[in-house]
C-alpha cells in the first residue's frame, strides 16, 4: 500500500509539473484587468468574470500540456535544457497519456467557453464571433508547438501572447461584461500583453542555446541574445507607457497612478537582464518576471477600482 501511495504521489507531481500552475497568474491577470475596467464602466458581472477566469485558466493549462507534447515529439526538451524537466521528460507521463490529458482539458475549456457565451452574449453576431474566437484560442494553444509548422518554432509566440493575453484577454473579458469596446481599453490590454510577452522572452532567453540547436527559432533566437535583452527592456517600458497614457487620458483621482509603485522593481529587473549575458542568469528571472507582471496588473486594477 505504501509503495502504491509513493507511485501515485510521484505521478501526481509529474502531472503537476506539466500543468505548471505557476503560469496561471498570467492568464488570470488579463481577466482581472478587463474585469476591473468593466467595474470602472459600471458593467461588472461576477458570473461572467468567474467564467472568464475559469476558461482562460483551462486554456493556459491546455497550452502548457501542448507545449510539453510538441517539444517531446520534436526532441526540443532534452536533459541539457536549463529549464525544469517536466513529467514527460522524466518518463512519469507517456505521450498517449499526455495526449489524452490535452483532449480532456480542451473539452473542459470548450464547455466553459460555451457556458460563458451563453451567459454573456445576447446577439447572434456576438455568439458567432466568440465561438470563433474560442475555437481559435484552443487551436492556438495546441498549435504553439504541435504540428508540422508550429508557430512557436517560427518566432511568432510573442505576437500570439500579445493577442491572447492582451487584446483578447483584456478586451474580450471587458466586452463580454459591457458589450462595448472603447478604443481607450486597448491601452491597458496592450500593456497586459506586453508584460506577458516579457515573461515568454525571459523563458526564451534562458533556453536560447538549446532552442537554436534543435531548430526552435523563437524570437529571441532570431534576434540574438543582445537584441533580445534590449527587446525585453522595450516590452517593460512599453507596458508602463500604455498604462501611463491610459491613466493620463481616461481616469480621475490618485488611484490611476498606483501602478507606478512597481517602476523601481521593473527598472531593477530590466537592468539586470541587460547586464547579465549568460542563459543561466535568466533562470531565477522567470519567476521574478511573472511576479512583477502580476503585481503591475494588480496595482493597475486596484487603481482603476479606486478611481
Amino acid at each position: 500500500m505504501e509503495q502504491i501511495q509513493r507511485i501515485t504521489s510521484f505521478q501526481f507531481r509529474g502531472w503537476l509539473e506539466s500543468l505548471r500552475p505557476r503560469t496561471l497568474p498570467l492568464a488570470f491577470a488579463s481577466i482581472l484587468t478587463g474585469s476591473a475596467l468593466a467595474w470602472w464602466q459600471h458593467h461588472f458581472s461576477l458570473t461572467i468574470a468567474l467564467l472568464c477566469f475559469l476558461t482562460s485558466g483551462l486554456l493556459q493549462v491546455l497550452s502548457n500540456l501542448a507545449n510539453d507534447y510538441g517539444d517531446a515529439l520534436k526532441g526540443s526538451d532534452g536533459s541539457e535544457r536549463l529549464g525544469p524537466l517536466r513529467g514527460i521528460q522524466k518518463g512519469i507521463i507517456t505521450l498517449p497519456q499526455l495526449r489524452r490529458g490535452m483532449m480532456l482539458v480542451a473539452s473542459l475549456a470548450l464547455i466553459c467557453g460555451i457556458m460563458l457565451i451563453s451567459q454573456a452574449c445576447h446577439t447572434l453576431g456576438d455568439v458567432l464571433s466568440f465561438l470563433l474566437l474560442g475555437a481559435l484560442a484552443v487551436v492556438a494553444a495546441i498549435a504553439y508547438t504541435v504540428g508540422k509548422k508550429p508557430y512557436g518554432y517560427l518566432g511568432l509566440g510573442d505576437l500570439s501572447v500579445l493577442i491572447f493575453f492582451g487584446w483578447l484577454g483584456v478586451g474580450g473579458s471587458f466586452y463580454l461584461q459591457s458589450h462595448n469596446l472603447p478604443p481607450l481599453v486597448l491601452l491597458p490590454a496592450t500593456a497586459c500583453g506586453l508584460l506577458a510577452a516579457a515573461v515568454l522572452n525571459i523563458n526564451n532567453l534562458r533556453d536560447i542555446e538549446t532552442d537554436r540547436q534543435c531548430g526552435k527559432m523563437t524570437l529571441a533566437v532570431r534576434l540574438g541574445a543582445d537584441h533580445a535583452r534590449r527587446y525585453h527592456a522595450l516590452l517593460l517600458g512599453g507596458a508602463l507607457l500604455c498604462f501611463a497614457v491610459f491613466a493620463w487620458s481616461g481616469q480621475q483621482g490618485w488611484g490611476r497612478w498606483l501602478f507606478l509603485l512597481v517602476v523601481p522593481l521593473l527598472w531593477q529587473q530590466g537592468r539586470y537582464i541587460l547586464q547579465q549575458k549568460s542563459p543561466q542568469a535568466m533562470r531565477p528571472m522567470l519567476e521574478k518576471t511573472v511576479k512583477a507582471a502580476l503585481l503591475t496588473n494588480i496595482l493597475f486594477a486596484v487603481g482603476v477600482l479606486l478611481s
